[in-house]
């Protein structure tokens, strides 16, 4: 049968009889607050809520409409908005229409029947995500727009819950949360079995056990079900009413009154408190899970039956009917007319212009750019201040790269009050290898933070951070950990300006000490040399210096990138190189360099390569290591072969400035590309296609093997080295004579 119709008819069939099912509560509406014209309104939202549900599945049956996910059991979600502020941010499920329309209430002006409409017929004229996906959002109602939320937004949600606190001691300039805001998270009961869930949830639990301000309203939406999958009785209030650092509430999200009484004693309690707040809202799912799902596939007609005789619409309206002063007459009115309202203007929505052109499509990838105030080169006395006198006469000297990129962030920090360092160990030890040392000790603890050790966590921070105007730099120990939590850049961070077209961006930087050639470290954890997870994140800056002075200037440009152009940026920076001062014999400090003092004319732009001499014999495409296994090659290459070569440092690794390199391989007779990085996935594959476009074959590859790295004696049997990429020159090189 038809669940969509039965449901509707039992509406109104049920209404017209006052066959309204028990109440969930005692509470009546005026005693929580609701006059009979709020709780009208509500029921307003909820109806539009059901009959946008409605005529998507319509919409999807004759070709117009796309993949939904409906709301209908959810409807409880309009009271939640009506208890909260419009300027409280909230990250949605994808059940929460009617929370949306009961916020857009809340501000001047909002059409959300005909936004809504927009998005289910992905139309170029929706104006959340300009026909990319149909999702909840509004950049006026502060509604980030999510896709398929299965936890992933969890973890950024308590980074802007934290960000609200910290903006109180240092508000940067695009702050956008008021000081007294929470932070409003919702998902479902299975979702709470994600490891992002579980991620979030501890981390908010161990981040207000130790007394930091955490705003956060957690809401589970218990409808029992994880797509046909159930969700044993009990399980959530089991799972979370002894939780450490959260309060655990429960209501049932059937009656609008036990609603918007929980959240509104929540909302109280997280604002004069700052701690977060779990609260468990009992609710139903009326039809399948999405899309052409049939529930009597995997659900007996029993339960079927029992969730549609607990329609939260006709719980609210026994409360219409009871406490509003409505008749049964009046409330089916009011359902109805709504109906033909959405019923008007449907046709309208179908006829909006959409997408066309890859060009328009992807037109939101990368966000527009925002004018930020000039910041201000530290004063000599600032300087001296922070870096101690010591320091400021060891910038004269050369150094490695780990102390010149201290140096370059703590420049930066002084620069900008709203960056942000944090991950773990960053603070009181200075990071594993030193490159944050004194950091905190120089700006403070609220400036440098020591994370859990959790790596979802981390770049959840660095989401939430940005959604609340700071410029996060955030740091993965190793390149291998990222695998961890690698869905928050390419799920939540990457997307965010895409599936917003442009109104919302979360723009940071990500450091990651990674790559191989550490000898005393091996296997897949310390010894990483795959970047292939990051290269196909559309939208995503990839950076990787090749020594200490590159460094410096490639990260003040990724603090631009992000603080000025919004974008996300992940910085490689090879771990085996940290600490090298030399590249051919002890002593000989060819591979330090001297901390360049700030300049915006010697800024390595995004995109521009680095060429290391003027050979014409061959050219060697590379980054990272393999610029310092270059250098030592062409030593040989030049004293042994009479091979003159120049070397092409690459540096940023998407997007990948491969006009530059053609450009300026085209004097050379043959190409090298070396890649420490896996023969498959590598960044050579990409490189060597490219050349392939151009017309140019005479191209080849010395590469790492499809291998994981050992520890010891082998740690770099699996690695270009110096030898093989001497023997892979001579070999193109000949194949040319």
């Amino acid at each position: 049968m038809n669940r969509v119709q039965v449901v509707h008819d039992n509406f109104l069939q049920r209404v017209a009889a006052r066959d309204f099912p028990p109440r969930t509560s005692t509470l009546t509406p005026a005693e929580v607050g609701l006059d009979s014209d709020a709780l009208a309104a509500l029921f307003q939202a909820q109806a539009l809520s059901r009959h946008l549900d409605r005529a998507a599945r319509d919409l999807q049956a004759c070709g117009e409409g796309f993949y939904t996910i409906g709301s209908s059991g959810h409807e409880g979600m309009a009271a939640v908005a009506a208890a909260l502020r419009a300027t409280d941010m909230a990250f949605l499920h994808y059940r929460d229409a009617a929370f949306q329309i009961a916020r857009a209430a809340q501000v001047p002006g909002q059409d959300p029947l005909g936004d809504m409409l927009l998005s289910f017929v992905a139309s170029s004229d929706d104006p959340i995500s300009g026909g990319r996906h149909k999702v909840l959002g509004s950049a006026v109602l502060n509604i980030p727009p999510q896709t398929s939320t299965i936890a992933s937004h969890l973890p950024k949600a308590v980074g802007t819950a934290y960000s609200i606190g910290l903006a109180k001691r240092i508000r940067p300039e695009h702050a956008v949360l008021a000081d007294d805001g929470l932070v409003i998270c919702s998902f479902g009961d299975a979702s709470l079995n994600h490891a992002s869930a579980q991620s979030a949830l501890n981390t908010a639990g161990w981040t207000s056990f130790q007394g930091v301000p955490l705003p956060l309203l957690f809401l589970c939406e218990d409808n029992g079900l994880g797509i046909s999958v159930k969700t044993p009785a009990g399980w959530v209030e089991a799972s979370m009413r002894n939780r450490a650092g959260i309060e655990y509430m429960h209501c049932s999200g059937l009656d609008l009154a036990d609603t918007y009484a929980a959240v509104t004693g929540a909302a109280r309690r997280i604002r004069a408190t700052r701690r977060p707040v779990f609260l468990h809202l009992d609710c139903v799912r009326l039809y399948g899970h999405a899309g052409a799902d049939v529930a009597s596939s995997y659900l007996s007609p029993e339960r079927i039956e029992r969730d549609e005789a607990n329609d939260p619409l006709l719980h609210s309206a026994r409360l219409l009917v009871e406490h509003g002063d409505f008749s049964p007459a009046q409330v089916v009115d009011i359902y109805t007319t709504i109906e033909a309202e959405v019923t008007r203007r449907l046709n309208d929505a179908v006829g909006r212009p959409k997408l066309q052109t890859s060009e328009d499509v992807m037109s939101s990838i990368v966000p527009p750019p925002r004018w930020s105030e000039p910041t201000l080169l530290p004063t000599k006395g600032q300087r001296i201040e922070v870096f101690g006198r010591v320091e400021i006469t060891a910038m004269a000297a050369p150094q490695h790269l780990a102390k010149l990129l201290n140096w370059a962030i703590t420049d930066e920090m002084l620069r900008s009050p709203e960056i942000i360092v944090a991950g773990e160990d960053v603070g009181a030890k200075g990071g594993v290898y030193g490159v944050t040392q004194r950091l905190q000790k120089r700006f403070g603890q609220h400036r440098v933070i020591d994370t859990i050790l959790d790596e979802q966590s981390i770049l959840g921070m660095g989401i939430g951070l940005a959604h609340n105007g700071f410029v996060p730099v955030v740091e993965i120990q190793f390149l291998a950990y990222l695998h961890n939590a690698e869905d928050q850049l390419r799920g939540e961070a990457a997307t965010l300006p895409f599936f917003s077209n442009g109104q919302f961006a979360n723009p940071m930087i990500i450091r990651i000490a990674g790559l191989g050639y550490q000898r005393g470290f091996g296997g897949h954890f310390h010894n990483d040399n795959s970047l292939a997870v990051l290269r196909d994140i559309p939208g995503i800056v990839i950076a990787c210096p090749s020594n200490g002075t590159d460094a410096v200037h490639m990260f003040r440009e990724c603090i631009r990138l992000a603080r000025d152009e919004q974008r996300v940026v992940v910085f490689i920076e090879p771990i085996a190189r940290y600490m090298t001062r030399d590249l051919l014999t002890e002593g000989d400090e060819r591979w330090a360099g001297i901390y360049p003092e700030f300049d915006p004319q010697l800024t390595m732009r995004s995109g521009t390569i680095g060429v290391r001499g003027d050979g014409t014999d061959l050219a060697i495409v590379t980054y990272g290591n393999g610029v310092f296994l270059a250098e030592q090659a062409v030593e040989s290459l030049r004293a042994d072969d009479g091979i003159n070569v120049r070397i092409i440092d690459l540096r940023w690794l998407a997007p990948l400035p491969i006009d530059a390199v053609v450009a300026a391989t085209a004097p050379c007779r043959s190409v090298l590309v070396v890649d420490e990085c896996r023969e498959t996935g590598s960044q050579s594959e990409a490189i060597v296609a490219r050349f392939a476009e151009r017309g140019r074959h005479d191209v080849y590859r010395e590469c790492a093997a499809d291998s994981f790295i050992a520890t010891g004696p082998a740690f770099g049997a699996t690695l270009p080295s110096r030898e093989s990429i001497v023997a892979a020159a001579r070999r193109a090189v000949s194949d040319l004579s």
